[in-house]
């Protein structure tokens, strides 16, 4: 992994609040506080996106049974975006 430093200018009262969560043990530094945080966003906006592809497939209309053609169309796509 290409690991790469980010400096942050943040507010005193923000940075008393990150140096307070790794004094309580919460994390070891300030830097692994700051990628928990881009992690669980990352995690957030993947969850908000399969919500939209939820509704939008709840949206498309009444479910109809696959066949054996789309079963071979999504399985072309499948192949095509692994490779």
């Amino acid at each position: 992994m290409d690991v790469k430093p980010v400096n942050v200018d943040m507010p005193d009262a923000l940075r008393t609040f990150v140096d307070e969560r790794v004094r309580k043990g919460d994390y070891a530094d300030a830097g692994e506080y700051l990628r928990d945080l881009v992690r669980r966003d990352r995690e957030q906006q993947a969850a908000a996106r399969l919500r939209e592809l939820i509704e939008e497939g709840l949206a498309s209309g009444p479910p109809r049974e696959m066949t054996e053609s789309d079963w071979a169309s999504l399985r072309a796509v499948a192949m095509r975006t692994s490779a």
